[in-house]
This record gives structure tokens, C-alpha cells and sequence, in this order.
């Protein structure tokens, strides 16, 4: 059996808990908070054998093949780093870290040791995601020239969101669904950016356009925001058709188009949970084979796109206070 901890009992831990719960190969079988009692609430919930009232005591539990960092964007950096320091393979939920800085610095740190990490932006590892790019490549909507992809949520009154410790805003949080979206299909040959931004009250971007303009001429037109609903959909557009994800942030449907009609559909693994488990598949797989990183989320991705944002946020005059001039 494969054995998951968990860092941090919130919300999205609790979608990781549910992913693994139907396993025979993989479980959660640790989980930490700060405090003991909601630690053994929540182990009491999903029938975790192991509850811990702090990430160190977490961490040096020999049992653990894999830590998840599931706290806010702000602390994962220091709680990756204590895993990497007590030896072992991370799983970092997305963003990885506040900045390029950080994930330069807990790479290089994880490279030193010899030891697995990796993001977790769970498109990356998902089967419909290998699909699109199987699709777009096969020359089914002829040459690839265009993307859209847009991610909005309502969630301008969410803590996370709205604190500058937190390392809010929509970007860290939806926007870089988009990003990755854009650099799964079209690649990283970038030559020009332009953006525009809705900052809110508490100086954190809350709604924002992106335009990427590639050397090959290629362009991707991007959203996301704290502020609306929308439809998260993805398009990659070529010369003679086109493809439809229909949500960017965890594709269901994938559509084809060709001269405006559906020609194929593919749909969401039957036995699919909820997504999160293709990550942990993926994390197994790469500690066993002894990789130190994903070929699904290769370090340089993680990198370039951490890079990416904090040259967005410095052109939107956004600050967290682990930046540095």
C-alpha cells in the first residue's frame, strides 16, 4: 500500500482524502493540522489510521511514502521544505510556491537530496489532458493557431483570496489553470505579453485578461477571475477545425469540430473519482521508477510559469511580503 500524508485539513484536502478513499493501491494514511482536534476529525471522517497535531510529527513518520502540501499558497514553501528536509517525496498543491525564488530554491534543494517533487496541478496528470494534446497533434482541426481558455469563479469574499499573506488573488489561485493550459499545448516560445487587470480593495488581482503572442505566430487569449461565473472552457483553434474542453479546470467532456461540425467526443474515465487520484498515480509511479521529477510537470514547467506570474504581478504592482526587490 502506498501511503499518502497530508499537510493541512481544509478543503482541498478533503477532495484528496475522497480520491483515495476507493483505492486497493493508495491511501491517505496520515493526516497533520495544527490542531489535534481537527486533525482527528477529519481522520475520523475518512477513516485515516494515523492524526497528527503537527506537520514535524507528520513528517518523521517512517510509514509516509508521500507528503501532500495542501496549506495555502503562502506557507508551501515551508512546509515542503520540512518534508524535504525528514527525506521525503512531495506532492506541492498548485501554486507552487509564492514565487520564482521559492521554487528555485525548493528544487534545487530537492535535486541536492535526491529526492522526488513535484506540482500538483492536477490537469497536468489527467487522461483527458493527454488526450487533447494526442488530438491536436494528429492534424485533426489542421495547423493549431489560436487558444481561448477562461476560468472564473465567484469568490471575491474568500480569505484566501482577498490577504496579501495569503499570497491572494485570482492569479496564484485560477489563473494559472489558464497558463498551464496554454503551455500544455502551445509550449513555452513566448515573445510578447499583454494584460489587464481588475485590482481589488485589498490590492490583490480579482479579475484578469492575458494575451500571449508566440514566435511560430500562434496566439492565447486568457481569463480568470474572483468575480463572475463562466463557462471555463478551453478551445484550441486551427485551420480546419477546432477542439472544446469543457472545463480547464478538471476536463469532463472534450469536444471536436471540424468546419463547424461534432465529429468526436471523448468523455472522463468511467472509473475516474474526482482527479485528484491521477496524481498520486503519477507520484507512485515516478518514486518506484526513481525520478526526482514528473515528464508530466517537468521542474522547468514549474518554473517558467512560477516566472510567468511573478513578472504579471510585478507589472500589476502586486506584492506578497516573501517577495524580495
Amino acid at each position: 500500500m502506498f501511503k499518502v500524508g497530508i499537510i493541512g485539513a481544509g478543503w482541498i484536502a478533503n477532495k484528496m482524502a475522497e480520491a483515495l478513499a476507493p483505492s486497493k493501491e493508495m491511501c491517505v494514511y496520515a493526516i497533520a493540522s495544527r490542531s489535534i482536534e481537527k486533525a482527528e476529525e477529519f481522520a475520523k471522517e475518512w477513516n485515516i489510521e494515523k492524526a497528527y497535531g503537527s506537520y514535524e510529527e507528520m513528517v518523521a513518520d517512517p510509514n509516509v511514502d508521500l507528503v501532500y502540501v495542501a496549506t495555502p499558497h503562502s506557507h508551501h514553501f515551508q512546509h515542503s521544505m520540512l518534508a524535504l528536509e525528514h527525506g521525503k517525496p512531495v506532492l506541492v498543491e498548485k501554486a507552487f510556491t509564492a514565487n520564482a525564488e521559492e521554487a528555485e530554491i525548493l528544487i534545487r534543494t530537492a535535486r541536492e537530496k535526491g529526492i522526488f517533487i513535484t506540482e500538483a496541478i492536477w490537469t497536468r496528470y489527467m487522461p483527458l489532458s493527454h488526450k487533447v494534446k494526442e488530438l491536436m497533434e494528429s492534424g485533426i482541426i489542421g495547423e493549431p493557431r489560436a487558444i481561448t481558455a477562461t476560468l472564473c469563479y465567484m469568490m471575491e469574499f474568500k480569505e484566501r483570496i482577498l490577504r496579501p499573506d495569503l499570497c491572494g488573488g485570482a492569479l496564484l489561485d485560477l489563473g494559472v489553470y489558464a497558463l498551464n493550459f496554454a503551455r500544455m499545448y502551445f509550449g513555452t516560445d513566448i515573445v510578447r505579453t499583454v494584460s489587464n487587470v481588475h485590482i481589488g480593495e485589498t490590492g490583490m488581482d480579482m479579475h484578469e485578461c492575458i494575451s500571449l503572442s508566440y514566435a511560430d505566430g500562434k496566439m492565447a487569449n486568457l481569463q480568470a477571475g474572483a468575480l463572475c461565473l463562466n463557462d471555463r472552457q478551453g478551445i484550441i483553434n486551427g485551420t480546419e477545425g477546432y477542439i472544446r474542453v469543457d472545463n480547464i479546470n478538471c476536463p469532463h467532456v472534450v469536444e471536436v469540430y471540424r468546419d463547424y461540425e461534432l465529429v468526436a467526443r471523448y468523455e472522463k474515465p468511467a472509473e475516474m473519482v474526482n482527479g485528484y487520484e491521477y496524481q498520486v498515480y503519477e507520484c507512485r509511479r515516478c518514486i518506484e521508477a526513481g525520478l526526482k521529477e514528473s515528464p508530466m510537470m517537468p521542474h522547468e514547467e514549474t518554473l517558467s510559469i512560477m516566472k510567468q506570474m511573478d513578472d504579471l504581478r510585478k507589472e500589476w504592482g502586486i506584492r506578497y511580503p516573501m517577495d524580495k526587490e
